[in-house]
């Protein structure tokens, strides 16, 4: 009999083809993208900090002003070994030579627009072919001036795989065979089920890649229909062995596939993953709120500040006994608390828990109440009149409850005591007379 009361319960499950896995940030690239943001050389750097600090083996970054390239400097003058800082050009030379000139940096992103709709209408390309010799001439420069590479295959989940990208993807592999090919499902048409053909299943496509030679597969795969966490992780069981994220899934329109996200499922899910550490990633959102302006919905996976909160007397009473109950992992593994509230659907259970904390603070010591006990019940009639007649609709904070605590905890006693006193005069004063 399997019996799961504890995280250590559960089993993790396995990549079927054991392959070793990595991650690509592209968060001061792609996400500095987004619409209404501005990434100074400071939140860039700060980014990196944060990368390091989680065990991210590589970012790319742009080079083509004098900001961004004042940054990667200061990345690659710290000396990390991870992330590796690399570069992305377009298919030109001028591009490459822009990475060339920036000493340290040894790897580099090439954009090859693939679908029609870029390369005609985007790109201005008479055909396919025009396209393929732009592509090839591109890898083979920088190739011959000693960068690794990287191709960034855009917009292949609406393109013509067979009739085009595969055969060109072949020539790539002729010139770098390790160079990385990067699936990149530009507009989120990607699907992850094993069963969709061509052009939107991303098993098939990472399949595909690897029957024709690829040794490096990265998915990069952008959230405009939901799917983009759900597709990078497709990508890996089926073969890829790097993704490309962004932190908070930042990006142009719905943004790419959440790197928190990602990482977590790794950690958490997926045997072998113990080379990063999530602890400082809800710290790192708080950042990207005070200082880009990325707003963190309070429900969001992960880094959101509803992730261990828990109001209802059901899911309260739960989590009290054994927070296995209803927190899918411990707070501590992303550097979250757990925060117990009160509200309209709170219980007893939760309102004895607070009430004991909010006694040991006020009385510094060790307290222990009855959930049945009457001034708990009081406690909570008092609360329900709020939301019954005031029509309140936020939680009672911890203010509010301390002052209950010593309306009926302390300030009763008192109140008590000095009827007693005052009954306990009156007597002696009539026996007198």
């Amino acid at each position: 009999m399997k019996i799961y009361r504890s995280y250590e319960d559960l089993p993790k499950i396995k990549l079927p083809l054991g392959q070793d896995v990595f991650i690509s940030d592209s968060t001061i690239r792609d996400g500095s993208q987004m619409p209404g943001i501005v990434m100074k050389k400071r939140h860039k750097t700060e980014i990196y900090e944060y990368l390091h600090k989680i065990g991210i083996e590589k970012l790319e970054t742009f080079l083509f002003n004098d900001r961004d390239r004042e940054a990667a400097k200061e990345m690659l003058d710290r000396g990390y070994e991870f992330p590796e800082v690399t570069g992305w050009a377009r298919a030109n030379p001028k591009d490459i030579d822009f990475v060339l000139s920036m000493d340290g940096i040894k790897e580099t992103g090439i954009l090859m627009s693939v679908s029609d709709s870029h390369v005609i209408d985007k790109m201005g390309l008479k055909s396919r072919e025009e396209a393929q010799n732009k592509y090839t001439d591109a890898l083979q420069y920088a190739v011959d001036h000693g960068l690794k590479t990287r191709a960034h295959i855009e917009d292949m989940t609406r393109a013509d795989n067979e009739g085009f990208v595969f055969p060109l993807i072949e020539k790539l592999l002729e010139i770098d065979p390790d160079c990385i090919i990067r699936l990149c499902d530009t507009v989120g048409f990607g699907i992850p089920f094993p069963g969709v053909d061509e052009p939107y299943g991303i098993p098939h496509i990472t399949q595909r890649l690897r029957e024709i030679g690829t040794k490096n597969i990265e998915t990069h795969i952008h959230d405009d229909f939901g799917m983009s966490v759900a597709c990078s992780i497709a990508g890996y069981w089926y073969g890829a062995n790097w993704s490309s994220l962004t932190f908070l899934g930042i990006g142009e329109r719905a943004g790419n596939a959440e790197l928190e996200k990602v990482v977590l499922f790794l950690i958490q899910r997926v045997e072998g993953f113990e080379k990063y550490d999530l602890k400082s990633i809800t710290e790192f959102a708080r950042f990207m709120e005070r200082e880009i302006g990325i707003r963190v919905p309070r429900n969001k996976s992960v880094v959101g500040k509803n992730i261990f909160a828990h109001e209802s007397g059901i899911h309260t009473a739960g989590v009290i006994k054994n927070p296995f109950t209803y927190e899918p992992y411990p707070p501590d593994l992303v550097g979250g608390k757990r925060e117990l509230m009160i509200g309209d659907s709170s219980g007893l259970e939760v309102i004895r828990f607070k009430v004991e904390e909010t006694l040991n603070d006020l009385m510094h010591i060790d307290t222990k109440i009855d959930k049945s006990d009457p001034r708990i019940k009081s406690i909570q009639a008092d609360i329900q009149k709020l939301y019954n007649e005031e029509q309140r609709v936020s939680a009672i904070s911890d203010e509010e409850l301390k002052r209950f605590v010593e309306k009926y905890f302390m300030l009763e006693s008192i109140i008590e005591e000095h009827s007693s006193n005052e009954i306990h005069s009156d007597k002696k004063r009539k026996n007198k007379k």
